[in-house]
């Protein structure tokens, strides 16, 4: 164990959305691979100017706002090709700018697709009918801050990474959500998808987080939800739009719980024989009561590709804190961990510092013609060793396969979060299909397993034909609130499962 300050922060990003590989050829040229788009009505764009927000309909930008870090739409990129294509782009710079487009887009029955970093995973921010791309980085900055209380106010459009860094320097708080799209991700992406921080375990996912939401509803209401700590005022109606993905509202003002900065850091590593035996001391440790902020167990081919490590199963730990909590912590960690396993070198913790927020390797990958994807579930702790060898053993037999693995990345009271890596190499024409293949194969095998659909990713397009099997009759209570609050579906009309399913994407239905 070594106890010291806390590491610097990493430097800031752009600032503004990171594409995740270049599109091939002319982008003003860019196809539409689904087709489902709706045409725009004669006159829309000119009424959608005249509310004074920014329009941009150039093909090259339309493009480039309709895509994501999807993988499978990665590789389409580097086909020419987009999932689908915007008709318009629409940029407000405050609330009044996104409710004016919120109700040009239903007077007219044009579908709006929330946009911000578009650094997700899974197509959540992609236009599948086409309509309005609704590009949020405008809002950008932090508002009102409540050190006293701890909660700051922030707008949607804020790049992570800049949102940290101003908090930290202005105002000596953080909140402590860190994921690894930290420089690629806005405020408003983190509350869309439910996402975590790579520190969740001690501050937990963004859920955790938030203290209430300003929402503009599909027919142009404003509302705020939440604002009072764990008031009794019915359901949580701020727990109904983190994870909707925009297709319940528009999210226009974040309310968040920060505290101070951490005086101190601890750091830790260890080695066993076996991946369940490294679950085991996870467990055992968060239900003892320690949290250490990063708890990630890697199986023995991860273990070894990254930190070279040979066949055995690695857990790193760090903590960041008061140094009492901090020594009981990871105390406790040791206590468990020693009984069953060996301490490894704690500086393979810092390698891992350097390199989480690394995502330049699956652009290399994808341009280097494989198909590279992960997939996040979760699951209670009575199920995490058998889906842990059941998922990497089901996408290791779908063909064309050249690597499955696995590791485990947050930790809490009742389980945890596997995170599965896949990569495959199959004739370029046969990637989609190897791609679908092997999301149906794992996601199977996850909800046969008894895992959750998603952790953190969301659901998007790329889950969306496994939602009703996710949620059995809940899927009919979603698609209610959904038809009460949007009753046109033009909100995100792609997203949870809510619309049509492209047949390329269909993995409940079987192979493209």
């Amino acid at each position: 164990m070594d106890v010291s300050p806390p590491a610097a922060p990493l430097p800031l990003g752009a600032g503004a959305p990171t594409p995740g590989i270049a599109l091939a050829g002319d982008p003003a040229q860019a196809r539409s691979r689904f087709g489902l788009e709706r045409p725009l009505p004669e006159g829309f764009v000119e009424r959608l100017a005249a509310t004074g927000v920014e329009v941009d309909v150039s093909p090259a930008t339309l493009a480039e706002h309709s895509r994501d870090w999807w993988p499978i739409g990665l590789v389409w990129a580097t086909e020419g090709e987009v999932p689908a294509l915007a008709g318009a782009v629409a940029r407000p710079t405050d609330v009044d700018g996104v409710v004016a487009v919120v109700n040009a887009c239903a007077a007219d029955g044009v579908p709006v697709t929330v946009t911000g970093g578009r650094s997700g995973v899974l197509g959540a921010s992609v236009p599948l009918l086409g309509g309005v791309a609704l590009d949020m980085c405008g809002l950008a900055g932090i508002g009102a801050v409540d050190a006293t209380s701890g909660i700051v106010s922030v707008l949607p459009g804020t790049f992570g990474d800049v949102f940290e860094a101003e908090l930290r320097a202005e105002h000596q708080l953080t909140v402590g959500h860190w994921p690894q799209s930290m420089a690629l991700s806005t405020v408003g992406g983190w509350v869309a998808c439910r996402g975590a921080g790579q520190f969740s375990t001690r501050y937990g996912k963004i859920e955790d987080l938030v203290v209430g939401l300003d929402v503009v509803l599909a027919d142009g209401t404003l509302i705020t939800t939440g604002g009072a700590p764990r008031a009794a005022q019915g359901p949580d109606l701020t727990q109904l739009f983190v994870g909707s993905e925009g297709t319940l509202g528009v999210i226009v003002g974040v309310h968040l719980r920060a505290r101070p900065l951490p005086a101190t850091e601890g750091r830790a590593a260890y080695t066993f024989d076996t991946l369940d035996a490294g679950l085991d001391v996870m467990r055992r440790t968060v239900q003892r009561g320690a949290t250490p902020a990063v708890l990630r167990l890697y199986d023995a081919v991860e273990a070894d590709r990254g930190f070279g490590t040979g066949d055995v199963a690695l857990l790193l730990a760090l903590d960041e804190g008061d140094p009492a909590i901090i020594e009981a912590t990871l105390g406790v960690l040791d206590d468990e961990a020693t009984a069953q396993g060996t301490t490894a070198d704690v500086a393979l913790v810092e390698k891992w510092m350097q390199r989480r927020n690394n995502v330049a390797e699956l652009e290399d990958l994808v341009g280097k013609g494989f198909v590279v994807d992960t997939m996040e579930i979760s699951g209670p702790w009575s199920v995490m060793a058998p889906l842990a060898r059941d998922v990497v053993a089901a996408l290791a037999a779908v063909p064309g396969t050249l690597a499955a693995s696995t590791h485990q990345s947050h930790s809490y009271l009742d389980g945890g979060c596997l995170y599965f890596t896949f990569a495959g190499g199959v004739e370029p024409e046969q990637r989609t299909a190897y791609h679908q293949q092997a999301w149906a194969a794992a996601t199977r095998a996850v909800l046969d397993g008894g895992g959750s659909l998603s952790h953190h990713h969301g659901i998007g397009i790329g889950r969306a034909s496994f939602m009703a099997d996710a949620l059995g009759g809940g899927f009919d209570v979603l698609r209610a609130v959904k038809d009460a609050l949007d009753p046109e579906n033009l909100l995100n009309p792609g997203g949870l499962g809510l619309g049509p399913v492209p047949a390329e994407v269909d993995r409940a239905g079987g192979a493209a």
